[in-house]
């Protein structure tokens, strides 16, 4: 019964991008936005690579089509699937950041786990040996320091290695809709960032796998066989809310939202929530000062727990932390800086930032400390940017699958 529902939906998703491709006319009052399809969905365009091959899938709890699972699904419609290779966070997505993830076997179906973000980063050789075709489907948040990219980088070196066929089943970058902040610098390259990009770069992780092969990124500058099964009725201007949040601290399109400029906030002594009900969207520090906030940056108090499998040793556990509540704020299409400067200002300068200079890995750059430190405006240090933003994008557009955003100065 589980089978006939899985080929029933698969059946549906197949019929749905069928009658997307050849459109019918509509009245005025029934013409409504087409429903963004996923590169999962679209099964159409990669089931009849994977008959009497056998495959391994990167895979977390974000990689479904329709309701159910991409491993359920293929397994209901004979494909022979080997492994799964699981990233940060784990198959389930319920290990929190920077947790260690162990290999396994999945409880529903039996299939081997093999972790990317445990002992090792990068599938081994006996990994692929029996493998014939490797699916690549994780639901990225277009930042740099957010770790799929990274693993993606290390299963296409991989793929090159070993001579295996890479699918990349693409989906939607709900921060798609703006490039902003420093481009990493080589001295800062790291599991958090390894490539000369923005902290925010504007593309799926199709076009950034792409991006990845097209400038011989990868060791020894070996090209992946790399094919990447497209969105379907989305461009870089869509909105879109993830059904399934991609880790255990990215709970509301707030936090995702918020993320691009609160992650930065790792690098430093400030609390973004985590062990709270509201993680990345308060900031807060027991040595914060400021004693007033504003409509849109109310002062909040919390204090931060332990929650197993989600943040188990927040910063500044059991202390009362003050500071402001952004989960109401309107976020810009740009990294908001005005969060690092205000929480400069109002805490102690001399603990603020972190002495492993993870701060550095996160920014991609020192410059940014360094800005901070000697007092410069947002204006001056977002104007030290632009140069190697304008580079970038050149690189950026070669890659490009779906139609861009249309550049606005007002908050989105």
């Amino acid at each position: 019964m589980r089978r006939l529902f899985i080929l029933l939906i698969v059946c549906l998703l197949q019929c749905a991008c069928c009658g997307a491709e050849r459109p019918q006319a509509k009245s005025v009052a029934e013409q409504q936005p087409e429903r963004i399809t996923v590169g999962a969905e679209r099964t159409e365009l990669y089931l009849p690579a994977l008959q009497e091959r056998r495959v391994a899938l990167v895979a977390n709890q974000s990689s479904l089509v329709g309701p159910m699972h991409l491993l359920d699904t293929l397994l209901a419609l004979g494909v022979d699937v080997r492994r799964v290779f699981c990233p940060e966070h784990g198959f389930r997505g319920d290990a929190e950041a920077g947790a260690h993830i162990a290999d396994g076997r999945d409880a529903a179906t039996g299939v081997q786990l093999v972790s990317l973000y445990g002992s090792g980063k990068k599938p081994k050789p006996e990994h692929l040996a029996d493998v014939d075709i490797v699916l690549f489907d994780l639901q990225d948040v277009g930042c740099r320091f957010y770790t799929y990219i990274s693993t993606l980088h290390y299963v296409m070196e991989a793929c090159a290695e070993y001579h295996q066929k890479l699918f990349v089943l693409d989906r939607p970058n709900p921060n798609s809709f703006y490039v902003d902040g420093p481009v990493l610098e080589g001295s800062q390259r790291s599991f958090v960032g390894m490539h000369p990009v923005p902290i925010v770069y504007g593309m799926t992780i199709g076009e950034y796998a792409l991006m990845i092969n097209g400038e011989r990124w990868l060791k020894d500058s070996l090209l992946c066989d790399v094919e990447v099964i497209p969105l379907a009725h989305w461009t870089h201007d869509s909105l879109y809310r993830l059904p399934v949040a991609p880790s255990p601290n990215l709970r509301t399109g707030q936090s995702i939202a918020l993320y691009p400029s609160l992650c930065l906030f790792e690098g430093t002594n400030i609390s973004v929530g985590r062990g709270t009900d509201k993680p990345f969207e308060l900031i807060g520090s027991p040595q914060f000062t400021a004693a007033s906030g504003s409509a849109a940056w109310p002062l909040v108090q919390f204090t931060p727990h332990p929650i197993k499998g989600v943040s188990d040793n927040p910063l500044f556990s059991g202390q009362q932390c003050k500071g402001y509540d952004l989960s109401q704020v309107t976020p810009r299409r740009q990294i908001d800086l005005r969060y690092l400067l205000a929480m400069y200002a109002q805490t102690p300068h001399e603990s603020f930032f972190l002495k492993n200079r993870f701060f550095d890995r996160l920014a991609g750059t020192p410059t940014l400390r360094r800005q901070i430190e000697a007092g410069l405006s947002e204006a001056e240090i977002r104007a030290s940017w632009q140069p190697a933003l304008r580079q970038f994008m050149q690189v950026r557009a070669r890659y490009l699958l779906y139609p861009d955003f249309t550049p606005q100065e007002t908050p989105r």
